[in-house]
């Protein structure tokens, strides 16, 4: 059965383009995925075990191996995502293996080449060779989620080990792991290269051996991130709002978002299963006019720890014609704002914005905002700017003026919402679409930006439309107490984290 490739329809104007462009970034035709291989109706047909053989010549047990974790494929063309801190032991040489299955149920030994790795954010791109796909192998391909899921949906955890870690040999049935859970939330952590990431955390247990395994939704059959076998401690759960019963260790997984903007830098094509209208109703060709480009996987960025107070970001930036984000114009950045968020901004990815059916390169506006997160609020948080870029030929719409949603006194929640507007050529915003929500605190963000006020675009010397990427992120007020201590005479107003941010005479 071929896979299912469909796309969202939020742009009425641009719907038709955007199926197409899904179509082709995506490398699938019906005749590719019928003939040599489908998506997986079961996921241990795409894992494999990542491995290393100790012997040059097989036992009446076949090869004796060293087990390090698993990889999925993600494409026809025998690519696979898996933990890059899995290669680590490969740094110095050494050829590494992937077990692959073969209709008889045994696995054989496959070379694996390491086509790309992203050590920052744990991911690294395999490609198995011979192509298992163009072989007689039991193989299958798992599709990668573009949505994130919200808290309360169900996920599958599918992974294969030896039964012995020690004594591990390919004549030997693996065994699988397989579990349900729910999301619990998506919490941010420094991994040990220093840089921020993003977690999935779920509610099942991790166990030695699973790193590298795809953790996909139960609704979509779509990936949705893969364990971090690293975070095997017990996790801090504060976004978490449900009454049940929640295991104190949760599962943790890389978001696919990371994996998704590596496979985009290296040019690699992988599958999704996207909701809306069907691609077969809108042939390249026949797409007329200018699109802009579409978001395919963004990623927000956290509130630091270490700020006080609000502050908002914003960019200039390009993205080319294979949906990259390039050419970062810093347009505003504030301490100790602006490192998080390019680094979150970097592994962004789109579909290309499109003329007359063709690809082209187009700048969007960025915009991080970081409400102020007191509560009280003295006054409306407003900021205003000048127009900038208005000698360059070319440049997003930028906002003159934004204003800051007010946190909800009855909500508990924090995180990000992200939107997407379209402002045209006047300045004015025509479309507003959520690309993520979060319960409570979507629409006090919707309200706030449908005040703001934008310098329209320029493309080619000419004032445009233009696409503008709004990302809000919320940390939870801190409320004033009156039992705080109190200095000269002075009553402490508001405080966070045990600290008095300011003063008020009584």
């Amino acid at each position: 059965m071929p896979t299912k490739i469909v796309v969202r329809n939020y742009r009425s104007a641009a719907a038709k383009w955007l199926a197409a462009a899904v179509w082709v970034f995506c490398g699938l035709t019906t005749a590719k995925a019928s003939e040599k291989g489908p998506v997986a109706a079961d996921p241990v047909a795409a894992i494999c075990p990542v491995v290393y053989p100790l012997d040059e010549n097989p036992s009446n047990k076949g090869y004796h191996y060293l087990f390090y974790g698993d990889a999925f494929f993600i494409n026809e063309d025998g690519y696979l995502i898996t933990a890059a801190h899995l290669m680590e032991s490969f740094r110095d040489g050494g050829q590494l293996h992937v077990l692959v299955g073969l209709p008889s149920g045994q696995r054989r030994l496959l070379k694996a080449e390491v086509v790309a790795t992203d050590w920052e954010h744990d991911v690294a791109v395999l490609r198995a060779t011979p192509n298992p796909f163009e072989g007689g192998y039991r193989v299958a391909f798992l599709p990668l989620a573009t949505d994130r899921l919200s808290p309360g949906k169900s996920v599958v955890s599918v992974s294969l080990r030896p039964s012995s870690l020690d004594e591990a040999y390919t004549f030997d049935e693996p065994l699988e792991d397989r579990s349900q859970g729910q999301v619990l939330s998506y919490q941010y952590t420094r991994t040990p290269n220093g840089r921020e990431i993003e977690l999935l955390l779920y509610s099942q247990r991790v166990i030695p051996g699973q790193s590298g395994s795809p953790v996909i939704s139960e609704e979509s059959g779509e990936v949705e991130g893969f364990i971090e076998g690293r975070w095997l401690h017990p996790t801090a759960i504060p976004f978490v709002t449900t009454t049940e019963q929640v295991d104190p260790s949760p599962g943790a997984a890389v978001r696919i978002h990371y994996a998704i903007s590596l496979l985009q830098q290296n040019g690699i094509p992988w599958h999704a299963t996207l909701e809306g209208t069907g691609l077969r109703e809108a042939p390249v060709e026949k797409a007329k006019g200018f699109s802009g480009p579409t978001p395919l996987s963004l990623v927000a960025a956290p509130f630091p720890p270490q700020a006080l107070f609000g502050g908002e970001i914003l960019f200039d930036a390009k993205v080319d014609t294979r949906g990259r984000l390039t050419d970062v114009r810093v347009v505003q950045s504030q301490a100790p704002f602006l490192e998080e968020v390019l680094g979150a901004v970097e592994t962004w990815s789109f579909l290309p914005a499109r003329q007359d059916g063709r690809p082209v390169g187009s700048r969007i506006g960025i915009v991080f905002q970081f409400p102020q997160p007191f509560l009280p609020k003295l006054t409306a948080r407003v900021h205003e700017y000048k127009e900038t870029g208005t000698e360059s030929k070319d440049r997003a719409a930028l906002p003159l003026f934004t204003l800051e949603p007010e946190y909800p006194p009855t909500s508990i929640g924090e995180g990000s919402v992200i939107l997407n507007e379209i402002v045209d050529r006047e300045g004015h915003v025509t479309s507003l679409h959520v690309v993520r929500d979060l319960e409570s605190l979507t629409a006090p963000t919707v309200a706030a930006v449908k005040q703001w006020k934008f310098a329209a675009g320029r493309r080619g010397g000419e004032d445009a439309e233009s696409d503008v990427i709004v990302v809000v992120t919320f940390r939870r007020p801190a409320v004033a107490s009156r039992t705080l201590p109190q200095a000269n005479g002075r009553s402490c107003g508001v405080s966070m984290r045990g600290r008095c941010l300011f003063w008020q005479r009584p």
